[in-house]
């Protein structure tokens, strides 16, 4: 229970007792020391959460008054009302002043330290030890989180999970495509982690491989059965050689084509006179020139007009030329040579049909003949019309 500051002042008059010590009379210094006598600091235990009270005497033998000013470090500490402003202790005085000391909300079981600190108006200054211990069951236990390989360190971060203080112990593991490459024993780190604490550390790699495929492990471990590990994968590649020959074999890739791509520009002849291709029509200074129809075979074309085959009549018209006479060609574009209105069927034509240039019966062969025949065609082939090349 807190007691008001005027309550726990115990005043001792030992001039009007007439039995103080001569010591007193001499001595003009003032103490500070735990409520009770006999102990040398304050000792304080209770879960996390729980306010922790205890007094503290302030002894004042001198002659004169003395003002004592009251705070608390490592711990948080409270004071009786005015303690903190200064407390006046008359001379051969005692003045007993109750404090309470918190131990920390969801703090790991373990001892805290503290103390009680005394200042008088001149700066001098007493103090006097607390020592906290929070209850609850220890509990070890870390994590190994945001395993990285950059250049040559490796990084990472260590969590104590647990309610106790760990010293990790640390073991390094790299395999590449042909076996392992880095094995480090386990070693003890110079760090402490208290409860709840990250930390963020480094772990050099100078001889890491220029090119290769690995896994880091990293494997931490600490007193109270605390264990953890984590695996990375990492790849090295040179990449300023990797770009110089991709440069140089493009290069080479635009040379090839480049060159090809001018061969195949090349012209290998002379261009095709216009209207040379079986098939195209002639233009008009082609027959103007006598450059023979299309459809009209080069061995019928080259040789000189003959009269037909029992008579000396003019030579059969070109194919799509009309008849004499006649009608002239088909609907249809061919050189269908059929009779001539009025007149005879022409030998070797059909009554209906196309003009199927065969021998007579008892004269020698008409002039489609020999053409047939000077181009490897056999007899009946009769003249190619227009219509029968397309």
């Amino acid at each position: 229970m807190v007691l008001g500051l005027g309550a726990v002042l115990c005043v001792v008059l030992g001039a009007v007792l007439g039995s103080a010590p001569s010591a007193w009379g001499a001595s003009t210094g003032w103490s500070v020391s735990p409520a009770g006598g006999g102990r040398p600091f304050f000792y304080a235990e209770g879960p996390p959460g729980t306010a922790l009270q205890d007094t503290v005497s302030i002894t004042n033998p001198g002659r004169a008054p003395v003002v004592v000013r009251l705070s608390g470090t490592g711990l948080r500490t409270a004071f009786a009302d005015g303690a903190g402003k200064g407390i006046r202790v008359p001379a051969r005085t005692r003045a007993e002043v109750p404090f309470t000391v918190t131990a920390p909300a969801g703090a790991a079981p373990g001892d805290r330290a503290g103390a009680v600190v005394a200042r008088d108006s001149r700066g001098r200054t007493e103090t006097v030890a607390v020592r906290l211990r929070v209850g609850g069951p220890a509990l070890a236990a870390l994590t190994v989180e945001h395993l990285a390989v950059h250049g040559h360190r490796i990084t990472y971060e260590l969590v104590n999970r647990g309610t106790t203080v760990l010293v990790p112990r640390l073991a390094v593991r790299a395999d590449g495509v042909l076996g392992r490459i880095l094995d480090r024993a386990p070693r003890t780190l110079p760090v402490r982690l208290r409860p709840g604490t990250r930390l963020e550390l480094t772990e050099p790699w100078a001889d890491r491989p220029a090119l290769d495929a690995v896994d880091v492990r990293l494997t931490v471990t600490a007193r109270g059965g605390a264990h953890d590990s984590a695996t990375v994968s990492a790849r090295f590649v040179p990449w300023p050689g990797v770009t110089g020959a991709a440069g140089v074999l493009l290069a080479g890739v635009a040379v090839v084509i480049t060159a090809r791509g001018r061969r195949d520009r090349t012209p290998s002849g002379a261009p095709a006179a216009a209207g040379s291709h079986p098939g195209s029509p002639a233009s008009g200074d082609d027959r103007a020139s006598g450059a023979p129809a299309p459809g009209v075979l080069a061995a019928d074309a080259a040789r000189p007009e003959e009269p037909a085959a029992g008579g000396s009549g003019p030579a059969e018209p070109a194919s799509g030329d009309p008849l004499p006479g006649g009608p002239g060609p088909t609907a249809g574009g061919s050189a269908l040579h059929g009779p001539t209105a009025g007149g005879p069927v022409p030998d070797g034509l059909t009554a209906g049909g196309p003009a199927l240039h065969g021998p007579p019966a008892d004269g020698p062969p008409t002039t489609a003949a020999r053409g047939a025949a000077a181009v490897g065609l056999p007899e009946h082939a009769g003249v190619l019309t227009e219509g029968a090349v397309k």
